[in-house]
């Protein structure tokens, strides 16, 4: 037989384009359009309604960046269209193929009920079918002009990521809105080509199966009638049916569907977009749910079904009958998809206590698994987190995206720094956009992993980043595929029922310990600082603000604890721990907004704190300690003068003169207070920090070196850091000048200015207090240089064969070497608040107060000994897609530890982080619990989240060994619960002389609810 593959791919592709899909839409009237423009922020159905509507013709340009215009369309059904299945079809002037970023809108009835939303790959709305005749349809459709952001691939900036610089030409031109037949035969049969066309053009050359088809289809096309498509619809189908009717192979793999359409709850839109884009792909489920009886969607983030249900209350109702149905399956437990690596452990604990506690609240379900497709790798403590949670799977997809290295496994148990594991899957059709196209089915037949041990693997499918969800084209796909030869099978089902069969499937999966972490993105440990640093101020400010909150609900009578309050503003702060708001990857009006959110969720803590310090009554001035850790150290009264003050861990203590062990003494440019002695060079670095106790210089080379690289990365601006950064730099060593600005008996302190780049300039306080070791480095930057990275390097004389930074709940060591391209892949990583380096009875950490990201590396040098670098990344300034990301003031501190074991990384990283609170009030009420035993280190004190007066307290093991201890009580105890996340018992704990006993293992978790006397 002659090869004629060619001359039927072709003509099967032009017959299909051209001719079929054409003929999907057999008959069309267009509606009468009207339009009114509403000013500014977007506003109510009823007001809309309200308004004064103008004629609209189509191709009109319409929309302003960011703007809202309705539409008022009527028309009529013709009567010689009964029986038929008729729809409106819009058409707003799409651009591209994807839904969320760019012109979207939500079709209303004039009563206010949301029907469904329409977007390039959804542009439907069903009128009737089947139509009696003549029925009058009368739309009020609220189209958003969002700006698309990804135009050009990111290849240049741009004005429209704010409203504020944006400018207010119309972005699109309205093409069509018309009232329509749908020909389902026709589009029945557009759907048969598609999925048999594209599973020939993925089978082998030498498939029979692919000739097969291809034959099958070149037939099949010899019935289309070109001038009769609709009336030679059904014998085309007829004449495909055997070769969509052959059963897939026995051994076929299996991909378990589950609808899906991630929405970023900000990104290249506002939140305030993402409210409605919400109400757009929820009203699209639910109508797709109405249509299709198997259709099964999965869909997290509380948050989101919360802004539904204040603010669309009809489409919350039809997510409650989804559910009820079986059709509609809440999945994930957090209240946002959050990034993986930046939030502090409370934070992630708390992500799973408000995300789970509201889907059983309002859904009586409780979520069985993780659902984290999208963030940017994932911390060591996640499955242990996880699993005290409830949860019994974890799922994620963002590790295909790796830059170096292909992760080896699709399902695993995952383990992590405690010994917790978790059963995890990674699809291998690499998207949680699934479509099921023919190169999706071959991507994850060929990509899986795991074969010859396993069978199966999910696929989420739906159009999502900016929503929009499946669509009945994806339905009918899964249909066609379900048992189809040459294919992988397809099952829409529940993902709980999927990783049930996998895990019974696959008992012996492998297991990967340690971080999930993403070759990729790693800026994003960096970009806009000024986000990061909100966060982390606020995780600290909830943490005080709840503990001060509990000591005055024990000890004043009448005070009643903040429960709601402090709800809320967890709630606040959660949802800006959203994968691409608090990792610096959104638009310029996202961080703007984060900001100013950020800054009010302080006030409020503040003033919280002052009310419960005040309701202890009013008396001397005190110090108070929100810190797990007993401190001594200078502390400044109201007049700015400094006292040396010792505090209990979540006490307080007067404000009265204590006796440092030594004064500080100034000499020049050297600072010494008998623990550390440090010199200053004339050029602003550290030239010497002499370990006076150790009897040890600390650094190898000077230290605080600040280094400005060129920093354009191949690709994502905000979220990548490339490699070749190293190459090109300049090292700040222009002082302007350095100058001794205080001279103490309990502080001294010398400034260093500095001016570079493109008008950037640099103020850092090196200050060395009595009574510590630490040498804090108080810097204040305004930043106007653009494509750059400043680091802050110190190279200490240690030889370490790992660094070992803080995460969540712990701390993850990672070698100093690049033997194997896995290690050289990490060359920027996160941490929390310190990195510590250390050599067998030698140890120096790096604190810091709102820095993620490093970098750590060492070289041997001529006299034989090695230099251990860490090098703190503080600030950045990518373009794209916020073109000022990171510009102007910036004000943080970090600082250098010498002689420090890990106890003493994790003591300092809380004390820099928890600043002594100076205070009146009357008395020193006990700390509401005293933790005794070492690596023991309380996390959370909080009053239970039932209203029951039950005390709750979170606490780990922080040094990576075995503790035992007590944990003591300011109240007395009438009994105790070892306790799950949502503060469910487990157990009860053992009580011994009035206090509870402790028994952890390495970095093991635990929550205790208290009973009070």
């Amino acid at each position: 037989m002659h090869d004629e593959s060619r001359r039927i791919e072709e003509r099967v592709q032009r017959l299909h384009d051209q001719r079929i899909k054409t003929a999907v839409y057999a008959a069309t009237v267009p509606f009468e359009v009207e339009a009114w423009q509403a000013p500014g922020e977007p506003v109510p159905f009823e007001e809309a309604a309200a308004a004064s509507y103008q004629p609209f013709a189509m191709g009109t340009p319409w929309g302003p960046p960011w703007g809202t215009t309705w539409f008022r369309m009527r028309g009529q059904v013709p009567a010689d269209w009964a029986g038929k299945r008729v729809e409106a079809v819009i058409d707003l002037g799409f651009t591209g193929d994807w839904p969320g970023n760019q012109a979207e809108a939500l079709v209303h009835l004039t009563d206010g009920t949301p029907l469904k939303a329409v977007n390039p790959l959804n542009q439907y709305v069903a009128i009737a079918n089947p139509a009696r005749g003549g029925e009058t349809v009368d739309y009020l459709v609220e189209a958003a002009s969002n700006p698309d952001i990804l135009a050009d691939n990111f290849s240049r900036p741009t004005p429209l990521g704010d409203k504020l610089t944006a400018g207010d030409k119309p972005l699109y031109t309205f093409r069509a809105a018309d009232i329509a037949v749908l020909d389902e035969e026709v589009w029945h049969l557009d759907l048969d080509v598609q999925v048999l066309r594209e599973l020939m053009m993925e089978l082998g050359e030498h498939d029979p199966r692919r000739h097969e088809i291809a034959h099958a289809l070149d037939r099949a096309m010899d019935l289309l009638d070109l001038d009769d498509v609709s009336g030679s619809a059904t014998a085309v189908r007829e004449a495909l049916k055997p070769v969509l009717s052959k059963p897939a192979h026995a051994s076929a793999h299996t991909i378990s569907g589950v609808g899906h359409a991630h929405i970023d709850s900000a990104w290249l839109w506002p939140i305030r977009e993402t409210k409605r884009k919400t109400s757009r792909t929820f009203s699209n489920v639910t109508s797709l749910a109405a249509e299709y009886d198997d259709f099964i969607f999965a869909c997290s983030q509380a948050q989101q079904y919360e802004w539904v249900r204040d603010n669309y209350p009809k489409v919350w109702a039809r997510i409650q009958e989804s559910v009820k149905n079986g059709q509609w399956a809440p999945v994930g437990g957090m209240w946002v998809e959050s990034d993986g690596n930046l939030p502090g452990g409370e934070a992630v604990a708390r992500q799973f206590i408000h995300g789970k506690r509201f889907f059983m609240d309002h859904f009586g379900i409780e979520t069985k698994g993780v659902w984290l497709p999208d963030s940017f790798g994932y911390n060591a403590a996640y499955p242990q987190i996880a699993k005290l949670a409830g949860n019994e799977w974890f799922l994620t997809q963002k590790i295909s995206w790796n830059q170096t290295n292909k992760f080896p496994h699709h399902t695993f148990w995952w383990e992590g720094i405690d010994g917790t594991r978790i059963f995890t899957h990674f699809p291998p059709v690499d998207t949680y956009n699934a479509r099921f196209s023919g190169e999706e089915m071959s991507r994850a037949v060929r990509n899986y992993s795991e074969k010859g041990g396993a069978s199966r693997s999910l696929a989420p499918f739906g159009w999502g980043d900016g929503g929009g969800g499946p669509t009945r084209e994806i339905m009918e796909r899964a249909r066609r595929l379900a048992d189809l030869e040459g294919s992988a099978k397809v099952v829409v089902e529940h993902p709980d029922e999927f990783f049930a069969k996998a895990r019974e499937e696959y008992q012996d999966a492998p297991v990967w310990v340690g971080e999930l972490y993403l070759e990729l993105h790693r800026a994003t440990y960096t970009s806009q600082a000024r986000t990061k640093q909100g966060n982390r101020r606020s995780e600290h400010l909830l943490r005080e603000a709840e503990l001060w909150a509990t000591t005055a609900a024990l000890h004043a009578p009448g005070y009643a604890y903040p429960q709601e309050k402090l709800d809320r503003l967890w709630k606040t702060v959660l949802l800006h721990q959203f994968h691409d708001i608090l990792p610096g990857s959104s638009i310029a009006w996202v961080h703007r907004e984060a900001e100013a959110e950020y800054a009010r969720v302080a006030r409020e803590l503040h003033a919280l704190t002052a009310e419960a310090v005040a309701a202890l009554g009013a008396g001397d001035t005190r110090v108070f300690n929100a810190g797990p850790y007993d401190r001594a150290e200078v502390v400044r009264t109201a007049d700015g003068t400094p006292v040396y003050v010792e505090v209990p861990a979540s006490g307080s203590a007067p404000l009265a003169d204590t006796a440092p062990p030594q004064p500080v003494t100034v000499d020049g440019r050297v600072l010494d207070n008998g623990l550390v002695r440090v010199e200053v060079a004339e050029d602003g670095t550290l030239s010497s920090v002499r370990d006076l106790r150790a009897g040890r210089e600390v650094l190898a080379e000077p230290g605080n070196l600040l280094r400005l690289h060129t920093d354009l990365p191949n690709y994502w601006d905000a979220w990548d850091i490339d490699k070749h950064y190293k190459n090109r730099y300049t090292d700040l060593l222009d002082a302007s000048s350095v100058t001794v600005v205080e001279q103490d008996p309990l502080i001294g302190a010398i400034r260093v200015e500095r001016a570079f780049g493109k008008g950037s300039t640099i103020t850092q306080t090196l200050t060395v207090r009595a009574g510590s070791p630490r040498i804090d480095i108080e810097t204040d930057i305004d930043w106007h240089e653009t494509e750059k990275i400043l680091k802050a390097a110190f190279p200490v004389d240690i030889r370490a064969p790992h660094s070992s930074a803080e995460i969540q709940f712990g701390h993850i060591q990672r070698p100093t070497h690049t033997n194997t391209s896995w290690e050289s892949a990490r060359f920027e990583v996160s941490g929390h608040r310190w990195v510590h380096l250390a050599e067998p009875g030698y140890g120096v950490a790096v604190i810091n107060d709102s820095t993620y990201g490093h970098d750590v590396s060492r070289t041997v040098r001529e006299d034989g000994g090695t230099t251990t670098t860490v090098r703190l990344s503080l600030v950045r300034a990518p373009r794209i897609p916020d073109p000022e990301a990171d510009q102007g003031r910036h004000r943080f501190t970090y600082a250098l530890l010498p002689g420090a074991t890990i106890e003493d990384a994790v003591a300092e990283g809380y004390a820099l982080n928890l600043p002594l609170r100076v205070a009146d009030a009357a008395g020193a009420p006990e700390p509401v619990v005293s933790a005794e035993g070492e690596g023991v280190t309380v996390e959370a004190v909080k009053l239970a989240d039932d209203a029951s007066g039950d005390v709750v307290v979170r606490l780990y093991e922080s040094r990576g060994g075995r503790a035992t201890g007590t944990l003591r009580t300011g109240f007395p105890l009438a009994g105790a619960q070892i306790t799950d996340l949502l503060e469910r018992p487990l157990q009860d704990a053992e009580i011994t002389d009035g206090a509870v006993a402790l028994a952890l293992r390495p970095f093991q978790i635990l929550t205790l609810r208290l009973r009070r006397g």
